[in-house]
């Protein structure tokens, strides 16, 4: 039967099983193959390009044959072309089923689950994602692509089109002694830097503030130019603050700073010209909105998960999402809607989640700001240069 041309093997094309089906029920028991199904499914769907990958190249004589030898209305064709591959990420369909149903994961959308609904959760805008499919471009090799060339175009995207906000995960107050009690003023701040026509935002200022706990150092190390006891930083679109005191609880941990404030520097800058080696974000105290906000890092610590011949499932980050209960955020962010994701600035870029309520804020982490992968790029090229 078959064409001297083509080497066909004794195929499989249909299968017996005397079971219920779960949609015709023992109406019928002879069932097609995938091999015996697809070039016909193909042609009777119109299709002209059937894309597929490498692992189906065998299989195209017998596509081929079974389209030129059956009354199809059609004949497409097949092709073969690498999947995509990425580090720290899993793409079999069992694997990730398991992680759902044994709970490794929230769900199919998981913000760590690669899977789409699992990417918009996480706030990947489709522009990014497109960019990156370019980037990778089309192999006939199977190959491995790492996962940050994902995150560095959605990062690009990013950088110029999502809004800046203020918020502060991981919160020290900052209370101003020679700022006047019960005083609120409003900042003029940008709402994007890389693009002045977004404009500018009102953010609350007050005599009692949140900064980030890590940028205070009681002793500060060497290159550390952040707020120190006696130092004098910049807090972004507002004043230049000096702390003057470090208050701690009974076990030694610092709660508070006892600031002073300069105001002859309101927007940023000083009169006489001086300028502090550190900018700070910062959020009035009595204006900032609680919420809870999801970091997430690699759900496998490999990069080529399974592949030492260990059992997969070992290898999966137990700290790869991590929840802080403890933050704030602009109050303009309560009315954020899902799907739309901003710079929380110096931090990262982040969406608000479904699970997210009023009064009940939560954020996932899209990406971070620091794009570790481009770096590396660029110190290649130089190398090679």
């Amino acid at each position: 039967m078959a064409s001297p041309n083509i080497n066909l093997r004794d195929p499989v094309l249909c299968r017996i099983l005397h079971t219920e089906h779960p949609r015709t029920g023992d109406a019928w028991c002879v069932y097609p193959t995938y091999d015996f199904a697809h070039g016909q499914s193909d042609a009777i769907e119109g299709i002209t390009h059937s894309i597929c990958t490498l692992e189906f190249e065998a299989h195209r004589p017998l596509y081929d044959w079974l389209v030129a030898n059956l009354p199809v209305p059609a004949e497409p064709h097949q092709y073969e072309f690498a999947r995509l591959n990425l580090t720290h990420t899993v793409l079999s369909k069992r694997v990730l089923l398991r992680l759902v149903n044994e709970g490794f994961v929230r769900g199919w959308d998981d913000p760590r689950m690669p899977t789409m609904s699992a990417l918009r959760r996480r706030g990947f805008p489709a522009e990014g994602i497109r960019d990156f499919a370019t980037l990778v471009g089309v192999a006939k090799a199977d190959n491995t692509v790492e996962v940050e060339m994902l995150e560095h175009a959605v990062r690009d995207v990013l950088n110029r089109v999502a809004p800046r906000r203020f918020a502060v995960l991981d919160p020290l107050k900052v209370v101003i002694d020679n700022y006047p009690e019960g005083q609120t003023e409003e900042m003029e701040v940008p709402n994007n830097p890389e693009d002045p026509s977004a404009g500018t935002r009102k953010v609350a200022f007050s005599r009692e503030l949140w900064i980030e706990r890590d940028d205070f150092m009681e002793e500060p190390v060497r290159k550390f130019f952040r707020l120190a006891p006696g130092r004098e930083v910049r807090l972004r679109s507002a004043y230049f603050v000096t702390c003057d005191e470090v208050v701690k609880d009974a076990a030694g941990r610092i709660v508070e700073l006892r600031c002073a404030y300069d105001p002859a520097t309101r927007g940023g800058d000083a009169p006489d010209g001086r300028r502090p080696k550190a900018t700070l974000h910062w959020l009035s105290a009595a204006h900032a909105v609680p919420a809870e906000v999801r970091l997430y890092a690699h759900l496998f610590r490999s990069p080529y998960p399974g592949s030492d011949g260990r059992d997969i499932f070992e290898d999966v980050d137990p700290d790869s999402e991590t929840v802080l209960r403890s933050c704030f955020v602009e109050p303009s962010l309560a009315d954020l809607p899902v799907g739309e994701t901003v710079q929380f600035e110096r931090l990262g870029y982040f969406c608000p989640d479904p699970d997210s309520a009023p009064g009940a804020l939560v954020f996932n982490r899209t990406v971070t700001l620091k794009d570790t992968w481009a770096k590396l790029q660029k110190q290649g090229r130089q190398n090679k240069a």
